[in-house]
């Protein structure tokens, strides 16, 4: 069971990228922070593994653009296709 205070996602990528850095060491980071030195380590290693989803995630968002564009232009047609078959029953039918 966790124990301690729970971070914010910013606070935990603000100290993991200070642990990139590598400008100070774990235990002044640790102290800076108020965080044990462990966790510390443990975010710097997530955030280097889980890195490359920031850019698939905004090629995702891109993809989902893409996509919701050309349902939007299918919609389109469609309506525009119903509008000329009724258009097209109601001539046949009056003649």
């Amino acid at each position: 069971m966790p124990k301690g205070k729970p971070h914010s996602a910013e606070f935990k990528a603000k100290v993991a990228l200070e642990a990139l850095r590598e400008q100070q060491t774990l235990s002044e980071l640790s102290s800076q922070y108020g965080v044990h030195s462990n966790q510390i380590s443990s975010w710097k290693k997530q955030l280097t593994e889980q890195s490359a989803l920031v850019f698939e995630q905004e090629a995702l968002q891109r993809q989902a653009k893409e996509h919701e564009a050309l349902v939007r232009g299918l919609y389109e047609q469609i309506g525009q296709l119903q509008y000329e078959a009724n258009w097209l029953k109601k001539k046949v039918a009056g003649r």
